[in-house]
């Protein structure tokens, strides 16, 4: 197997997760149709909690022996390697464990704090249901995620990208599958069609680790070591780094899956207490939790290939202490999310009417809630890149700041705001976007600052590229307005997705002649050239 240097890494996990998202929103339009506005909440209940266990149990571990695994090829320290592998496998399984009994057992009191009193939709028992049937893929996901961070760690980017692709093509397959065979064959409940549905983690997790176990088995066999074994404090001091390198990690990425769960939980009390309707309450919950989280992946999936890449890349760089690298991989985290990220929002959120109508048909709030939301997804893309990038850097301390200045500004806000909103006839719901704008910021912004004067990192090469993207920006802006005016009257979803993906594609084109040296650059090698040979 071949391994991938940083950036062609990056541009292979992107594309990777970029695929794996795009499945991923596609299954909705069927599974939409399948189960309606009401499954699509129940759905989200569920997962939100789901990927909060998963988080708990997994999510430190994967990217931590991706960053360890790094770390210990640059120092040319291979039994430690392996040695660190076989811990957090057995860690791991220990903590799944713990957490899908967790997730299993308070199933019944999560489902009430979620839905509280309300009538007339999904009912506590319905999401104790789901939420049961989604916590079996606890127990395989977390060994799953190990598996990729070992290969990711080596700069085997390709099988550890390829083995998320399997896994979400067989759970999509068993979502619509499952779910239509309930409803529609079967003629059973609702909550059992969504039970199936979420079940899909699980499968997909299980076929997946059949084939990442056999990849890891030609690795390790072509890395296997002899001589004498590790003594007692050698392996201590492993088991240590483990957990110290883990914990940032899992601390970040609760913190990030909190965004999404406190959202959902204030977001339903506070339209509770405005005495908006359930049904409409469920709507705007789907929208959030669902369908408009599906779309905004397309987004995120970016900044989730760069930090497969980006972490093992800055622990080598670190552990050599070679600034003047960390320096220019820094600046291109942050060049990627102004010249990919930022702009494909922006084309989202203009279009965020035909978006829609495209994947899910005419919705009252899903284009007005998406408009905003996908904006949140930017920040919370960058927000992966820098996090990720401050792991890599051992600056611990400095994530939890940012994590609990963050999360607490958006914990606070969110339900103020939603009814300031209310007060001068907005959207409420766009009080809670605005909350986690708001703590995405200030998370952002204090570790560019101290990265700054800590390391001398100098951002000189990414700012003074700005103005003219910018320009680029507003010529991208008024052409997508007046597009947008010649379709705005057509609401046919197969016309749409033409005129959609025909304009997509000359605002790309035209995007990428007007910064193809700044791209280029930043890249390294041709775009072309990478997605051509892989």
């Amino acid at each position: 197997m071949k391994k991938s240097g940083f950036m062609e890494g990056a541009i292979i996990a992107t594309l990777a997760i970029f695929f794996t998202k795009f499945i991923g929103i596609i299954y909705v339009i069927p599974f939409r149709a399948i189960v309606g506005v009401q499954g699509g909440a129940l759905y989200g209940y569920a997962y939100n909690i789901y990927n909060l266990f998963l988080i708990i149990s997994s999510a430190g571990i994967p990217l931590a022996i991706s960053k360890l695994t790094g770390e210990y090829i640059a120092l040319k320290k291979d039994k430690e390697k392996e040695y660190m592998f076989t811990v957090a496998s057995k860690i791991t399984f220990l903590f799944s464990l713990i957490s899908f009994l967790a997730c299993f057992l308070f199933a019944p009191f999560i489902a009430k704090l979620i839905i509280g009193n309300a009538t007339g939709g999904n009912t506590p028992e319905d999401i104790t249901f789901v939420i049961r049937c989604v916590s079996f893929a606890i127990l395989v996901a977390p060994l799953l995620a190990v598996g990729r961070g070992y290969l990711q760690g080596h700069g085997y980017i390709r099988p550890a990208s390829f083995c998320q692709v399997i896994e979400q093509i067989v759970r999509v397959i068993v979502i619509i599958a499952g779910s239509f065979t309930c409803i529609n064959v079967l003629h059973l409940s609702l909550r059992t069609g969504v039970g199936v549905a979420v079940f899909g983690a699980c499968a997909g997790a299980i076929i997946a680790y059949l084939y990442l176990t056999h990849k890891l088995f030609i690795v390790r066999k072509e890395k296997k070591q002899t001589g004498n074994d590790l003594n007692k404090s050698e392996k201590k001091l492993i088991i240590k780094k483990i957990i110290i390198y883990s914990i940032p990690f899992i601390i970040t990425n609760v913190a990030n899956s909190l965004y999404n769960s406190t959202d959902m939980i204030l977001l339903v009390r506070g339209l509770q207490y405005l005495k908006f309707d359930i049904k409409d309450i469920e709507n705007i919950s789907s929208v959030f939790t669902t369908y408009g989280h599906k779309l905004n992946t397309i987004v995120t999936s970016i900044a989730t290939g760069l930090a497969v890449s980006l972490v093992p890349n800055l622990a080598k760089s670190y552990a050599q202490k070679n600034y003047k690298d960390i320096n220019i991989k820094f600046n291109k985290t942050l060049q990627i999310f102004f010249y990919v990220a930022l702009p494909l929002a922006l084309f989202m959120s203009l279009f965020s009417r035909e978006i829609w109508t495209i994947f899910y048909g005419f919705d009252k709030y899903g284009p007005l809630i998406f408009k905003f939301s996908i904006m949140t997804a930017a920040m919370d893309a960058l927000y992966i890149m820098i996090c990720n990038g401050l792991q890599g850097l051992n600056k611990t301390k400095l994530i939890y700041l940012c994590v609990i200045l963050g999360l607490g500004l958006n914990l606070l806000l969110d339900i103020p705001l939603m009814l300031l909103f209310n007060k001068f006839n907005l959207p409420p719901y766009d009080g809670a976007i605005l909350a986690t704008i708001i703590g995405y910021g200030v998370s952002l912004l204090i570790p560019l600052i101290t990265l700054k004067k800590e390391f001398s990192l100098n951002y000189q090469s990414t700012t003074k590229k700005l103005p003219k993207l910018f320009g680029v920006y507003i010529i991208m802006i008024l052409l997508s307005f007046l597009y947008r005016g010649i379709i705005s009257s057509i609401d046919n979803r197969v016309i749409l997705i033409f005129l959609v993906g025909f304009i997509g594609l000359i605002l790309a084109v035209l995007y990428y002649i007007l910064n193809k040296k700044e791209i280029e650059e930043i890249l390294g090698k041709s775009i072309k050239e990478i997605i051509k040979r892989k």
